[in-house]
């Protein structure tokens, strides 16, 4: 008998990384409503201007401040009309658009740029080094949303401006989170391996150190984007972020403060928006920390199982 023909035991195949995840998910529950409303939102700043965008600027006088749950106007007036006689539900949708834009593109130049510095920073012992952290200092010290507010009052409050102007009050945090990692992580026997193999100072980071570190990133870049997504309605709130006819969530709420006594509506849903937008950023950003640290993580697959 040849040593091919010998049956062993089939052993029964994972599963896949996506439904793995998928169950891990599932096992914290408010973390997966959480996701699903995310997702909604990430849908509605896709397709929301492309089906809606005429609609959601289409003023009709009559339906002027229309008050929420009236269907006379149609579906669309379900959430009310602002002071033109826009249906709020679609502008909320088509709003999400720039909403998400800002706070999306704040995060990832500030998360790459800060993470890039940090890697250098952490790693190198050079002089550069030291040249870095006081840059991150320097940024520091002055308060982000004021360096915002002073920064966009000369310069125009465009989309690309609020984008930089908020990625530049965020690099210290993923520069300083990304030194703290990678000083612990070098100093590890893996790291010394790779060294002592012949591996270059470039492949050690980016192939060895960068991985470790990249969970870590990842948890804070979700916090950091609901952080953003509320400096940019502050912004907007104070008339110096994104200006009309483009819209945001905060401008609606920025918009609607007037009519407060009369018609709440205008400023609430759009608020709710930001509100429901920001918690479920933060419980997913919580699932995220358990999910991607191996210590814990069996806790979420165990009850993945359980529920499976």
């Amino acid at each position: 008998m040849s040593v091919t023909d010998i049956q062993t035991p089939s052993e029964p195949r994972d599963r896949s990384t996506f439904s793995r995840w998928l169950s891990m998910l599932w096992a914290d529950k408010l973390a997966f409503f959480a996701a699903l409303f995310l997702l909604v939102v990430v849908l509605c700043a896709l397709v929301g201007p492309l089906l809606f965008g005429d609609l959601a600027t289409r003023q009709n006088l009559r339906g002027r401040n229309a008050p929420p749950f009236d269907l006379s106007n149609g579906w669309a007036y379900v959430l009310g009309a602002d002071a033109l006689g826009r249906p709020l539900l679609l502008r909320i949708i088509v709003a999400a658009q720039n909403t998400m834009m800002v706070a999306a593109g704040a995060v990832l130049c500030s998360a790459v740029i800060g993470s890039g510095l940090g890697l250098v920073a952490g790693y190198s012992r050079k002089r550069a080094a030291q040249w870095i952290m006081r840059l991150g200092d320097v940024i520091m010290s002055f308060p982000s949303l004021l360096l915002a507010v002073i920064v966009l009052y000369m310069l125009e409050p465009s989309v690309a401006n609020i984008i930089i102007v908020l990625a530049i009050t965020r690099i210290p945090v993923y520069l300083r989170t990304t030194r703290a990692e990678v000083l612990e992580i070098r100093e590890r026997m893996f790291v010394q391996a790779a060294r002592v193999m012949g591996a270059s100072d470039r492949r050690i980071v980016f192939r060895h150190i960068l991985p470790v570190v990249l969970p870590t990133l990842v948890t804070i870049a979700t916090l950091d984007f609901a952080f953003v997504m509320l400096a940019e309605s502050s912004l907007s709130f104070l008339g110096i972020g994104i200006q009309a006819p483009e819209i945001t969530w905060g401008l609606m709420v920025s918009q609607g403060r007037q009519y407060l006594t009369t018609a709440w509506w205008l400023s609430f849903w759009p608020g709710l928006a930001i509100i429901l937008t920001t918690l479920s950023l933060n419980l997913l950003s919580n699932w995220l920390r358990i999910a991607l640290d191996p210590a814990q993580r069996w806790r979420l697959e165990m009850r993945g199982r359980r529920n499976g």
